[in-house]
Formats: structure tokens, sequence, C-alpha cells
């Protein structure tokens, strides 16, 4: 029996979620197997094929990287995963990495809540192919390759369209993260400064985590962006590059929304710690006051405890109310005095 991961010669990994061959913006009917594709690709004829793997081995990816001449390291990146979002050209392959974000629905920020989850799309894009490559929570890309198949003349740009429809629906998804991101901030800050008990810094610090780690995916696209859509890549048509100055627009957008997200959420842990210390204070006034009060009676009582033979009032009939109305009138002053200065 075969091994996994490998077939008939010639036969595409089983990690192949789809592959299809287009001429001029049109899919080509039938099945295809990797010999047939490097017979029939042609940059020159406009027919090229798109390639789609889902976590394959190396084994795996080792095959279509030998057929296509895919540079190693590329081909490493791809396998091992969890890369840094980047843009790299092999002679006249193109590689790229994209971060996708996809968030997760709660009730609640907690101090244990997972908001968002990250994957990788990866794609080879060259003469005659794309290939791209997913790990993780990665979105499937069928209908991303449906709609593509209904748009002939954007899929006639060749592997360049690809690359750009995939940079497109993972900037898309940010936007949409980046706005579900901006409700939890509000409901956040609405809790911390509402007069009810303060919210758990654990909840703030655990939003900022996640925040942190959405920035992470988003930031380091920045450079590969602008270098797809500056024009100077031959490997882009110019047209291409047009779609991808708009991608770079929404890329910007989401940006600078996180950079402002990490001020408020960063304002907003320390409006939550100084409203701790406020209240301890409060607190600490509350007990000073309380104590002050009870002060009173207690050295008034305990001075008269003493127990001397010859100590005044001790033998007056009125000494006793007299105490307790000195008490009264002391505690009474006390306590107008704090309420005065707001300690009660």
């Amino acid at each position: 029996m075969a091994e996994q991961g490998r077939g008939r010669a010639g036969d595409l990994p089983s990690a192949t979620v789809d592959c299809a061959l287009y001429e001029d913006g049109h899919r080509i009917p039938g099945q295809v197997s990797l010999g047939t594709i490097m017979q029939r690709i042609d940059p020159a004829a406009g027919r090229f094929a798109w390639i789609g793997l889902y976590e394959p081995t190396a084994e795996q990816l080792h095959e279509v990287a030998e057929a296509f001449g895919l540079h190693p390291l590329a081909v490493e990146d791809a396998v091992n995963a969890h890369q840094r979002p980047k843009l790299e050209r092999y002679g006249d392959m193109l590689f790229l990495v994209l971060k996708t974000i996809v968030y997760v629905d709660h009730e609640e920020v907690t101090e244990t809540s997972e908001i968002v989850d990250t994957g990788e799309i990866m794609v080879f894009a060259g003469p005659g192919y794309a290939i791209t490559v997913r790990h993780g929570s990665a979105p499937p890309l069928d209908d991303l390759r449906r709609r593509l198949q209904q748009d002939p003349e954007q899929l006639g740009c060749g592997p360049a369209a690809v690359l750009h429809a995939v940079a497109d629906m993972v900037v898309d998804r940010y936007v949409d993260v980046a706005d579900a991101f901006a409700g939890d901030i509000d409901t956040l800050e609405a809790e911390v400064f509402s007069p009810d008990l303060p919210v758990d810094a654990g909840r703030i610090y655990q939003l900022k985590r996640e925040l942190l780690e959405f920035k992470r995916a988003v930031m380091p696209l920045t450079s590969a962006l602008q270098r797809l859509s500056a024009g100077t890549i031959p490997e882009i048509p110019p047209q291409v590059a047009t779609y991808f100055r708009d991608v770079a627009d929404h890329h910007e957008r989401v940006s600078e929304q996180i950079l402002s997200f990490d001020d408020l959420v960063t304002g907003i842990l320390t409006a939550s710690i100084a409203q701790l210390s406020v209240q301890q204070n409060a607190d600490m006034r509350r007990i000073s006051a309380w104590a002050a009060l009870i002060a009173v009676p207690t050295l008034i009582v305990g001075v008269y405890g003493m127990n001397f033979d010859y100590m005044p009032e001790l033998t007056s009939p009125y000494g006793y109310p007299a105490v307790w109305l000195l008490i009264t009138l002391v505690c009474t002053v006390i306590y107008r005095a704090l309420r005065r200065n707001k300690w009660l």
C-alpha cells in the first residue's frame, strides 16, 4: 500500500483541497493530475494552475515544490507555519505569508476569554501557477475561488489575481474583527465608568493581550502591501497593483484602529486601577472615621476605669450621666465634622 500523503506518480497530494487549470480567466473542466498541469500550463497563452492545500506535510508539499521549482526556504516556511506576515521574492516567484484572524463569539470578556483565533495562508505565485497553503483556523477559499471564477476578466490576470484576491479577503476580515473589537472595548469602558463595582483588571488585561495578538497579525503586513501596490514588481500587472492599493488602504484603516484601540485599552486599564485606588482610599477614610468615633468613648471610659480612690466626679451623683453627656456631645461634634468633610 502506498504511504499516506503520496499517491501514484503524478498524482496530487492528499492535502489538496482543490486544483484547477484556467485559461483566459475560465476554468478548464475535468480532473487534473500534477503531470497534466505541468504539461498544460502556459503563461504566454493565459493558462495557469491554482492548487489549494490544507496543512500539507513536508513530503506532500515537496511533491508540488519539486514540480514547480519552489524555493526550499519558502517551502520550509509553508510547512512549519507560525510565520510572520511577509512578502518574499525568489527569482520570478512571489511568496506571501498572511495571518488570518477569526473573531470568537463570547457573551462577555473574562480573564480567560479567547477573543481572536489566528491561522495562516501562504501563497506561492509564479509563472503559470498559484499555490495556496492554509494552516489552523484560516478560512476555506472555496467561496473566494467561486467568486473569482465568476469574474473571468479579473482571473484572466493570472496568479497575481489570486494573490490579490486572497490578500483582499484576509484584510476584509481584519476590518470585521476590528469592528467587533470596538464593541468589546465600548462595553468594558462603560463598565469601568459605571457607579457599580469596579471592573476586574484581569478582564481588561485579557482584552489587551488579545488585541496584541491581533496587532501582531496585522501590522507586519504593511510593508508587503506597499510593495505589491507600488507597481514595481514585474510579476504584478499594473491593473492588479491598482487593486492592491485599495487593499493597502483598508489595511491602513485597520492598523490605525488597532493603534487607537491599544491606547484606549491602556487608558481603560489605568482608569480601572485609579478607580480601585480611589475606592480603597474612600474605604480607608470611612474606617478611620469610625475609629475616631470609637476612640472618644474608649478614651473617656478608659480614664474613669482606672479605679483610683481620689478621682474627681467618682463620688458625685451626677458623674455617670455627666460622662455620658460628654461622650455623646463629643461624638456628635466629631460625627458632624466627618460628615461635613465627606468622610462618612
